[in-house]
């Protein structure tokens, strides 16, 4: 008998953000550009090449900080790419996140009728994303990345969003984020769950076998291979509501930070139910090592600790039974917060704009970002819950509930409003450091 051999990650390759986890704190921002001549646009990615940091750089020059460059659909068009080369491109990709707002919940006050300008608009051509673990490496990063775009009068800056994460690794909600990411072979990052076997590559990369022995790239090779999807999300949070909601809905303090785990699926210094289900433990959810080392079939299938409807339940079933097969659905996720801090203790939102910077990345839109977000997240028929949706990230218009599984009653909370609103988002390529290149050779 034969062992089929894996392919080898070409990690020189592919761009540092697909598989690296960002460092903790860290600053970043996104910078979004319009592209009006074509040469000049080409020029871009010749220069951004030079710029952009490898997944073979564990430590770039200026410690942990890199630049990551993506296109969309509309951005490829722009630089010249031939309609038969854009044809092989995912559909998804090519029809935009606008043109996919339906099948994503993105409707009402998400629809991209409502989104912040240019998201979601033919004008974005071009992501340029710089990551550092503070905001004076993030500028000396950007300042490096500027003389890409500088001087290029066909080349357009036309959005700017900066995010950060805080020492804490807590988002606006209060709650740890980014606990859980999975393993992918051959990239030699370990995962954020010891129990579960990393995936394939090309789950997350391009040109790699999947975990259905399939091979996603976009053609010719030197353009798809070693590249990846990215779905950029501005999510914007309430979160004065989100406290005012459990304040009103708890019998005391204890009660309201025991809701907000029943909601989340974790405490909020990250420890999970399923390790400490009932009382926070801070020791817990600051180590990684141990946060994350759980599993739900076994000890929870009927969802009495941590509630099939919650939020971390409902993104990564892990190996719950549910309809569908939760690996191939798994998805590289990286947040960063923006805007300022509601401050503790204040129950209405002051109108500041405050909420997620969330980015996906993987080789499969379809049955992964949108998937996630259509079956798991905006309906609860995957584990018996009819269409009941996510109860903090869930789309929906209107008051929901939230059913919390109880003996000898469940507990049953009514009238959620809608916590998180979407401002706008793009589908993006993220193409490999060759292919960089072979963009700023295309001709006219």
């Amino acid at each position: 008998m034969t062992t089929k051999k894996r392919a080898a990650l070409q990690l020189d390759d592919i761009q540092r953000g697909v598989l690296s986890p960002r460092p903790t704190p860290y600053a970043a921002t996104y910078l979004l550009f319009r592209v009006d001549d074509p040469a000049h646009g080409r020029e871009l990615m010749r220069r951004v090449s030079t710029v952009a940091t490898s997944a073979a750089e564990p430590v770039s020059p200026l410690g942990s900080t890199w630049v990551s460059v993506a296109l969309t659909c509309h951005g490829l068009r722009a630089l010249g790419v031939p309609e038969p080369v854009l044809a092989t491109f995912a559909w998804e990709f090519r029809q935009g996140m606008a043109g996919r707002a339906t099948a994503l919940g993105d409707v009402g006050e998400s629809g991209p009728e409502n989104w912040e300008a240019p998201l979601g608009t033919s004008a974005v051509h071009v992501v340029l994303l710089a990551v550092a673990p503070d905001a004076a490496r993030l500028q000396t990063a950007i300042d490096r990345a500027r003389p890409a775009y500088d001087h290029l009068s066909g080349v357009t800056a036309i959005w700017r969003q900066d995010c950060y994460t805080l020492p804490t690794e807590t988002e606006h909600f209060g709650y740890r984020d980014g606990v859980s990411q999975p393993a992918v072979e051959g990239s030699g990052i370990a995962g954020s769950n010891t129990l579960q076997v990393p995936l394939k590559a090309g789950e997350f990369v391009l040109g790699y076998p999947d975990e259905l022995g399939g091979v996603q790239a976009p053609q010719p090779a030197e353009l798809g291979r070693n590249g990846s999807y990215v779905a950029i999300r501005k999510l914007h949070q309430r979160v004065g509501a989100f406290r005012r909601y459990l304040r009103d809905n708890a019998i005391s303090p204890e009660d309201e930070e025991l809701l907000a785990a029943k909601i989340m699926g974790r405490w909020r210094s990250g420890a999970p139910l399923a390790l400490s289900p009932h009382h926070d433990d801070p020791a817990l959810g600051a180590d990684p090592e141990r946060r994350n080392a759980f599993l739900y079939e076994h000890d929870d299938p009927g969802g009495f600790i941590t509630p099939g409807g919650c939020h971390i339940r409902r993104a990564n079933p892990r190996d719950a039974s549910v309809a569908g097969e939760p690996r191939l659905h798994r998805m590289i996720r990286r947040g960063g917060v923006y805007g300022p801090p509601l401050p503790s203790g204040v129950l209405d939102d002051d109108g500041a704009d405050r909420g997620l910077m969330f980015t996906f990345v993987g080789a499969h839109l379809g049955r992964q970002f949108e998937f996630v977000q259509s079956e798991w997240m905006n309906d609860g028929v995957f584990f018996g819950a009819g269409g009941a949706t996510d109860p903090i990230a869930g789309s929906h218009e209107g008051p929901v509930g939230f059913t919390i599984p109880r003996r000898p009653l469940r507990r049953r909370l009514s009238g959620l409003p809608r916590f998180v609103v979407t401002r706008g988002g793009e589908y993006c390529f993220l193409p490999g450091l060759n292919a960089l290149r072979w963009l700023g050779d295309l001709k006219d």
